[in-house]
């Protein structure tokens, strides 16, 4: 699997709608209202009176940081606020401050929360300004369904942990490549690197396989190949050895006839010293064609030993997916080609 990155124009994408978000979040007014401690709405309903008042002193405090473009210090406060008590207009002020923390999935989140009672906890007006955010949001980010259901099997999302199997993960999550992976001792990784679009909606169900269900060998050629080579080589180098022997032998024979007072050497001597010349000279061919071919067949044996890799059940031929790569610097276009 290859993924090939391309850069694209900036100012559009999920940050650009962010922006946007952030520009109208600045003109939606705050919930400033008290939080109608002590009252018997449904939100109140199992509150003791002094969390609520505890809560609403936060939340003032909360709207305070809101009002001076403090926003991590706003958000700090109403995240306090909400473990006293879970009010809607608590989590519509926070989203509106998270909105300026990039931070789309929690921003979600807490609109929906906020809208959890309907229009009366923040109004028609607000509560329509948190529909509309939350609809727009659900446009520019990408849902996900993950499910396994190998026992004890842990799924992780991009390097963080979802749920420990059998479970089921269902949630939001940026456009882009992401990676999902389950893991379990005796068992080989599976991973998912999926391309996700804005607005599109994702099911995968990981699977675990064992080393013996999926791990497979093949080697570069054929065995023999090599073999083969290498047979050639030892079998050139065993010609030149019996051409050796046969030089050595006409050599012999040649120096055995050499009259000692040095005589002129008849036809017969010539020969025998030919035939012992050309012997020798088709020893060291051999040797030299053996020696390489052995060599040869011997690198061939190494680089053709078997080699591990893995099968991949669910893939059923070649395929193409482009997704956007969108951050807060940069856009651009990812592909993932699998092959």
């Amino acid at each position: 699997m290859t993924a090939i990155q391309r850069g694209g124009s900036r100012g559009r994408g999920l940050a650009v709608v962010l922006m946007c978000l952030c520009a109208s979040a600045s003109m939606a007014q705050r919930v400033d209202k008290p939080l109608d401690v002590g009252g018997d709405r449904p939100w109140a309903l199992g509150v003791p009176r002094d969390e609520q008042q505890a809560a609403q002193a936060l939340f003032f405090e909360g709207n305070e940081r809101l009002r001076e473009s403090v926003f991590v210090e706003a958000s700090r406060n109403y995240r306090r606020a909400l473990r006293h008590w879970n009010h809607p207009a608590i989590h519509y002020n926070l989203a509106l401050a998270l909105m300026n923390l990039d931070q789309p999935i929690e921003v979600h989140k807490h609109l929906k929360a906020a809208m959890g009672h309907g229009p009366e906890p923040l109004d028609a007006g607000r509560y329509e300004h948190a529909r509309s955010y939350n609809a727009l949001l659900e446009k520019q980010l990408a849902w996900v369904d993950v499910r396994c259901d190998q026992e004890g099997a842990v799924v992780t999302l991009n390097g963080q942990a979802l749920f420990t199997a059998p479970g089921r993960y269902q949630a939001l999550i940026r456009p882009g490549v992401h990676s999902i992976v389950a893991f379990k001792d005796g068992y080989l990784p599976t991973e998912k690197r999926q391309p996700l679009l804005p607005g599109e909606k994702a099911e995968l169900h990981l699977e675990l396989y064992t080393e013996d269900e999926v791990i497979r060998y093949r080697r570069r050629w054929s065995a023999w190949i090599p073999w083969t080579v290498l047979g050639v080589g030892v079998v050139a180098a065993g010609g030149g050895g019996l051409m050796h022997w046969k030089a050595n032998e006409a050599f012999r024979d040649f120096d055995s006839r050499i009259d000692p007072k040095g005589s002129l050497l008849e036809g017969e001597l010539s020969a025998l010293r030919r035939t012992g010349s050309r012997f020798h000279a088709g020893a060291v061919g051999a040797y030299s064609l053996g020696g390489a071919a052995a060599v040869t067949g011997a690198v061939l044996i190494y680089l053709n030993r078997q080699r591990a890799f893995r099968l991949n059940p669910e893939e059923s031929g070649p395929s193409m997916v482009i997704a956007p790569a969108l951050d807060s610097e940069s856009k651009g276009v990812v592909g993932t080609v699998r092959f």
